[in-house]
């Protein structure tokens, strides 16, 4: 078994260690950032970092990388306040990828990409046609991360859009069964395989398969 104490990681070489512990922690969410700028131009970027935040109020966060250099996603949240999440599904994933490409702050990665911009019930910030499960959001705050100077953004939940079939009577999203991929790293992709549904766990009891009304 491979074995890396702090100094061993520190040694690393730096694309190296990148790919590691980017990796290592596990799979995570695949999302394109739907958001458009004051001048009215669309942007459209793949996000590794969405988590959950809350759900009274619905509330959710996404990891910024360090503001040295040009965000053009953070720069049109802040001046709008509106942003998109867009799920990427397995017909989806290269052309996401690809959006991670460092275009010009004046050219649009839905047109780069070839997704279609998607308006819905009047929200400033555009969606993704292709994608099955979308997310308005509305900007709330954003914290600087002291440890590395990333950015934690949070966005309050005020749309939500999914489709027929994949919700389970108690709300549950099967998102397998809207061929919602994983990211891997910085450039890994998976589609995972949904297993089980477990009951509520309580000491002293073993967990078995959830039952719907049980």
């Amino acid at each position: 078994m491979n074995q890396l104490f702090t100094e061993d990681i520190a040694e690393l070489p730096s694309r190296f260690r990148a790919n590691l512990i980017n990796s290592v922690t596990g799979y995570k969410s695949c999302n394109l950032i739907g958001s458009t700028s004051a001048e009215g131009l669309t942007n459209l970027a793949i996000f590794s970092s969405i988590i959950h935040i809350g759900s009274s109020p619905p509330l959710l966060g996404f990891i910024l990388r360090p503001l040295t250099v040009r965000r053009d996603t953070f720069a049109n949240i802040k001046a709008l306040k509106f942003f998109t999440v867009n799920q990427v599904s397995e017909d989806m994933y290269q052309k996401a990828h690809q959006t991670s490409a460092k275009y010009e702050m004046d050219v649009s990665e839905f047109h780069e990409t070839k997704f279609t911009v998607e308006h819905l019930d009047d929200f400033i910030a555009p969606y993704v046609a292709e994608s099955t499960i979308k997310i308005g959001c509305r900007y709330v705050n954003h914290y600087t991360l002291e440890e590395n100077d990333c950015l934690l953004i949070i966005g309050a939940i005020e749309r939500l859009y999914y489709p027929d079939g994949i919700q389970d009577p108690d709300g549950f999203v099967r998102l397998d069964k809207a061929d919602t991929v994983t990211a891997m790293g910085m450039d890994g992709y998976a589609l995972p395989a949904f297993l089980n549904r477990l009951t509520y766990a309580r000491p002293g009891s073993e967990p078995s398969t959830f039952i719907h009304g049980a």
